[in-house]
């Protein structure tokens, strides 16, 4: 029953995803989504036969009234809304992070044709160390 539940609540939470970034874009949700996974997939690199590392950090730059409009309607939620939907996409591919996975949302520096650009780099990883012990 747990699994089954489990199963029925990520589709709603899909769903209230993809209304979220249907508010962000005119087009498709679904376009800016694989527009990220391709993305992912595309900068994925195979270190072993079990390890295949991606990029961890991600920029989408929305259009500046798109970016605009979102601000507008307090949206601020939807960089982790893409975050969460990147992070499930890559654990179905078994893709380890090449450090803590991020989306960032920012309007475009120019106009361009499109509504987004979806961009990403491997953002080296916090060293432990760096952090005073928990005690």
């Amino acid at each position: 029953m747990a699994k089954g539940t489990l199963t029925r609540w990520e589709r709603a939470l899909e769903r209230w995803q993809s209304a979220l970034v249907s508010k962000v874009v005119r087009h498709e949700p679904v376009e800016l989504l694989d527009a990220l996974r391709r993305e992912c997939d595309e900068h994925a690199v195979v270190c072993s036969g079990t390890r295949v590392v991606v990029p961890n950090a991600y920029e989408v730059e929305l259009a500046a009234g798109v970016h605009d409009q979102l601000l507008r309607h307090g949206g601020g939620d939807v960089g982790q809304a893409l975050t969460d939907a990147l992070a499930r996409h890559g654990e179905s591919r078994g893709y380890e992070w090449a450090g803590p996975l991020t989306v960032r949302v920012t309007a475009a520096a120019r106009p361009a044709g499109d509504p987004y650009r979806v961009c990403s780099s491997p953002m080296p990883h916090v060293r432990a160390d760096r952090f005073p012990a928990a005690g």
